[in-house]
């Protein structure tokens, strides 16, 4: 078996959380940079109504990147509770069962994204002038998602395993290859949101052949043999019960941040363009708290699947310090320097001052979510994946929907006001959790 594969039950929990959290940390980093490079540089090339564009577009595929993560992270519960736990002959089967069932899933949603494009963006109010580029954007996209598949499911079952590195390697090789086809497609030949997506599906792709290739050289635990492709309906029942619930609440969680797009797109191309090059920002402030997250949630499910529950209690106080200490800065930065943010994409005077009033409120969020984050993973970690979703849909749906079509009526849609949305919902979420971390009934193994 590959040497980075290891067991997250033993040592100090400190260094066992940094050292796993570090390559996940920079895989997310990475990611984050996909889009923000795909919007710097369509900014640099082209006027607001193709940035709103990308950015519209970016967050209809948020979703089905949200859907496909919260399936691919039941992969990694159910992998490091079998893991955890000695049980390696499980283990493989439910890595076969997960690669199957998601090349099918992968397919399905292409076609019905690739089908329903035109009506999604009607019903986020997408600017005219902006709409047939966002189109063009989203189907090119759609046609990358058997990628997008691929490489979650690939690092999903490695970081289950407890090698959170590979990953890492798969995603900067991509990362390099979307900067390229990104000056080549939209500064090169000029082809606009249309050169973004087609930049941002092939980079996916080549990700996930690397991984492939490189993992079938290895003395890994899975070989990618046509042979090895099959469906265990045991272990099929066990991802649907512990991925469905994950994917459901992140697929929500987008939906409800594309109906606060559609209130803020009725506001026009500008407060689209600075919702869109804030959030950018946004990405990169939360990654720490995300790394954690899914660092907390593999360390977790193996810790629970070897028995030892109160190590993964824990980790999880290990993980919302070293969380919270790193999105300080950024909280910092968006209420001091908030108007650097929207020059580094070289936004219009407009933009930037739009973009700035929003960033001053939704910056709370930055520190709030390294407890809701970690929390979210944590539980989800544990297998609690029924709770993480009825907690995350109430807090997501329930609270910042109504308060931010009550703000921007009463108070003349204020970016400002609409801000609030994001940590109003997170800190009922937290709440919430809190309590069900005191009611003890996460410590119980789901496998």
């Amino acid at each position: 078996m590959e040497q980075r594969v290891q067991n997250l039950t033993k040592g100090n929990i400190y260094k066992t959380l940094a050292v796993f959290a570090l390559p996940y940390l920079m895989a997310n980093f990475i990611q984050a940079l996909y889009g923000a490079v795909d919007m710097m540089v369509v900014g640099w090339f082209n006027d607001a109504a193709v940035v709103a564009a990308v950015s519209i577009g970016t967050q209809m595929m948020q979703i089905v990147i949200s859907f496909v993560a919260g399936l691919t992270m039941g992969g990694t519960i159910i992998i490091a509770q079998y893991y955890g736990g000695g049980r390696e002959k499980d283990t493989v089967e439910t890595i076969s069962t997960m690669l199957t069932l998601f090349a099918i899933a992968a397919l399905l949603m292409t076609l019905a994204l690739f089908l329903l494009a035109a009506p999604f963006l009607g019903l986020l109010k997408t600017p005219a002038e902006s709409f047939a580029s966002a189109m063009d954007y989203v189907r090119i996209c759609a046609c990358g998602i058997f990628f997008i598949f691929g490489y979650n499911a690939l690092a999903a079952m490695l970081r289950g395993l407890g090698d959170s590195k590979s990953p890492l390697y798969f995603i900067a090789a991509a990362c390099v290859f979307n900067i390229v086809f990104d000056l080549l497609l939209v500064g090169g030949l000029k082809m606009g949101a249309a050169g973004a997506a087609l930049a941002t599906a092939g980079s996916q792709g080549v990700s996930m052949i690397l991984a492939i290739v490189y993992l079938n050289r290895k003395s890994f635990i899975f070989k990618f043999k046509k042979d090895n492709f099959r469906i265990y309906r045991d272990k099929a029942e066990r991802l649907l019960k512990v991925g469905i619930p994950v994917s459901l609440q992140e697929t929500l969680l987008q939906i409800s941040f594309l109906f606060i797009t559609a209130i803020i797109n009725t506001m026009g191309v500008v407060a689209a363009a600075a919702v869109g090059i804030a959030g950018k920002f946004d990405a990169f402030a939360m990654l720490p708290a995300s790394a954690f997250s899914g660092a907390i949630a593999a360390i977790a499910a193996q810790n629970i699947g070897a028995g030892q529950p109160d190590r993964a209690k824990k980790s999880l106080f290990a993980s919302i310090v070293m969380s919270l200490l790193c999105s300080i800065p950024f909280f910092i930065w968006a209420q001091v320097f908030p108007a650097s943010v929207l020059q580094i994409f070289r936004a219009e005077p407009a933009v930037i001052s739009a973009g700035t009033a929003y960033l001053r409120t939704f910056s709370i969020d930055f520190m709030l979510v390294a407890f809701g984050f970690c929390f979210l993973g944590f539980f989800n970690g544990c297998g609690r994946t029924a709770f993480s979703m009825v907690n995350g849909v109430a807090a997501s749906l329930l609270v910042p929907l109504p308060l931010a079509w009550i703000l921007s009526v009463t108070l003349s849609g204020s970016l400002m006001a609409i801000g609030l949305a994001a940590p109003a919902a997170t800190l009922v979420s937290v709440v919430a959790e809190i309590i069900y971390l005191r009611l003890g009934r996460w410590k119980t193994p789901v496998v």
